[in-house]
């Protein structure tokens, strides 16, 4: 009998057959009959789509993705979009620091490599933006390279696959191994996504539908019964919860006052309220001098290391009121509040239901 790494062809043919038959149907991707018939997947649209599924569902990214490849058909198109309209196309996907370097990679790709992404790991991850995941998935799915995709679909097939015990992330070079030894040499990009739907689609986090998966036979954590409680995880530690004030100002006219955040750090370079800094004890910072009344209710957010809770302070803001170099008075015409980070939408719908 041969012991398991070395049934590796077999394993990934039995995949690849499953994923001819039940690959999921996604706008940036070319499907496997597609692809077979000499059909590639365009590196613009696997980019945009890597990018914006980082930490984010294919359910919340489908409208997104429709939106910027309507709005902007090329890395031409967008490298040459203002900020603004694309961190409002942004706004609600959250982790704003890849919109931004989103813009920075189309304009690195337009100006210095003639608006054509290079097909190699190597000059993929020399753009900004660009990590070894995402290096890794754009070269094997845009252009068939053999590089091995780990993202948390393929680290949880894989630990279960093989019935590896130890915690995330202390596991990851040991899952990349063994994915890379299943890694089809003939379909690499196929096989990529192949794995990725298996473990969004059969391999779930719960309730895994091991009757119907592919690799059931060889599984071992299935045979051991250990499928359900894999990956393992290191505990995280509680997040910390911040404070803050945030200060609504309309005109009578019904104008807002807005202010542009720094390209650094947290909702780096969107528009939002003004406010204060955020932390455990905040000091109030009106951004005029008004009879600032307390809404009375408070925005709550959880961002990936804090959990956020912000006082809610509304003021009318005066007909003469001129803005300082980070500010801006919004016309109510102009005023989209879809543009707005969630966090900043959160607290426009407390005062618009107020």
């Amino acid at each position: 009998m041969r012991d398991h790494d070395s049934d590796t062809q077999p394993l990934s043919q039995t995949l690849l057959e499953w994923y001819d038959q039940h690959a999921r149907s996604l706008p940036w991707r070319v499907s496997p009959a597609d692809r077979a018939a000499g059909i590639w997947p365009d590196p613009y649209r696997i980019w945009l789509s890597e990018v914006m599924l980082q930490q984010t569902t294919v359910a919340a990214v489908k409208d997104y993705f429709h939106r910027f490849t309507t709005r902007w058909p090329t890395v031409a198109d967008l490298a040459t979009a203002p900020d603004a309209d694309v961190m409002g196309e942004w706004a609600g996907l959250g982790y704003y620091a890849r919109a931004r370097n989103l813009l920075k990679c189309a304009r690195v790709v337009a100006s210095d490599h003639c608006g054509v992404f290079p097909d190699t790991y190597d000059g993929l991850i020399a753009l900004p933006g660009i990590g070894p995941y995402t290096a890794a998935a754009i070269s094997a799915i845009a252009f068939d390279r053999q590089e091995t995709v780990l993202d948390g679909n393929v680290e949880r097939v894989m630990a279960r696959l093989y019935d590896i015990h130890t915690p995330l992330p202390a596991a990851k070079s040991e899952l990349k191994t063994k994915a890379a030894a299943l890694t089809s040499a003939a379909r690499p990009g196929d096989h990529a996504q192949a794995v990725m739907d298996l473990g969004a689609t059969i391999c779930t986090p719960r309730n895994p539908a091991c009757g119907i998966c592919p690799w059931r036979s060889p599984c071992a954590a299935r045979l051991a019964g250990t499928a359900a409680e894999l990956p393992k995880k290191t505990p995280k530690k509680p997040k910390p919860t911040r404070l803050g004030y945030i200060y609504l100002a309309r005109s009578k006219d019904g104008n807002w006052l807005l202010e542009q955040r720094p390209d650094k750090g947290l909702l780096g370079g969107m528009l939002g309220w003004p406010g204060s800094d955020w932390n455990d004890a905040p000091q109030p910072a009106p951004p005029f001098e008004a009879e600032w009344q307390d809404l009375g209710a408070e925005v709550r957010h959880t961002f990936t290391h804090f959990h956020l809770i912000l006082q809610v302070m509304l003021a009318e803001l005066p007909d003469d009121y001129i803005p300082n170099a980070s500010q801006l008075v919004m016309p109510r015409h102009d005023f989209k509040p879809s543009d707005l980070p969630t966090v900043m939408r959160k607290a426009f719908e407390l005062w618009k239901g107020r």
